[in-house]
């Protein structure tokens, strides 16, 4: 990953605790002056206080990412300060609970902040990369966006979304001098968990990683020109293949006629 130049700013959501927190220390390292957001002002007050060494001009703003208002708000930031060059969508919410016992409401929520903010701000942000040739965009997800099963199948979807959305705005923007990474972490130790109903303690010890260890593979895996990044994956040749499958099923999803196997011809004929 290059160093910033001097007048660069990355925001940074989600940014009060935990792997946004991380994110904001490393990219001040690298020379970014910082926008954090986030909904606790006290907690981003902490946060840029700790960050206050590295030198770096470091603005708090804090918007709760689940109100439209607050979003937008955001999002004319982005659209108008030239001086933005990067965007870490770090900001989410999840959910351990079965589906069946969830609480609607509390889903909704969390569709909003995890596709329909993260969407908005990113599609905010990318106009002006374009228009400048340079930027960078880092959209957090989860392993779970592979493993439905796991979690809640709510949370798990929209990591999968985000996925989906950082692959295809690769295809679009890697000739216009943007680039564009997803980063999905497995178990990580930051209040997420106890957010989510279940606190990282209760996790195997072996699964979980320190954010500080996640962000730094994660950028590792930046300065790798990876779109997709898996810092707990030992071998990359397992994501490689994985893709590979995925596109190999791509000539046959769709076709004039039913797949041979479900009989449809010879169904209908038998009712006749």
């Amino acid at each position: 990953m290059s160093e910033s130049t001097h007048q660069d700013i990355a925001p940074i959501t989600g940014a009060s605790t935990g792997i946004g927190a991380v994110y904001a220390d490393r990219l001040a390292q690298r020379g970014y002056d910082l926008i954090l957001v986030a909904r606790d002002a006290e907690k981003l007050s902490e946060t840029a206080a700790r960050l206050k060494s590295i030198g770096r001009t470091i603005e708090t703003i804090p918007a709760d990412l689940t109100n439209a208002v607050d979003v937008e708000r955001i999002a004319e930031r982005l659209r108008s300060d030239s001086r933005i060059t990067a965007l870490v969508n770090n900001a989410g919410l999840g959910s351990a609970g079965k589906l069946l016992a969830s609480n609607i409401d509390n889903l909704e929520s969390m569709i909003y902040l995890n596709v329909t903010a993260l969407t908005r701000l990113a599609l905010s942000a990318l106009p002006g990369f374009i228009a400048r040739k340079r930027g960078l965009l880092i959209n957090i997800a989860s392993v779970v966006a592979l493993a439905p099963e796991r979690l809640n199948g709510t949370y798990s979807g929209t990591k999968a979304y985000v996925v989906n959305f950082t692959q295809a705005l690769h295809e679009e923007v890697a000739s216009m001098g943007v680039t564009v990474q997803v980063v999905l972490p497995g178990a990580t130790a930051t209040p997420f968990w106890a957010k989510a109903g279940r606190p990282v303690e209760q996790l195997p010890s072996e699964i979980v990683m320190s954010a500080e260890d996640m962000v730094d593979a994660a950028l590792a895996g930046l300065n790798q020109h990876e779109v997709v990044t898996i810092p707990a994956l030992p071998n990359i040749a397992d994501w490689n293949n994985f893709e590979a499958a995925r596109k190999a099923l791509g000539p046959n999803l769709s076709h004039r006629k039913p797949a041979a196997r479900y009989e449809v011809g010879a169904e209908l004929q038998r009712l006749a």
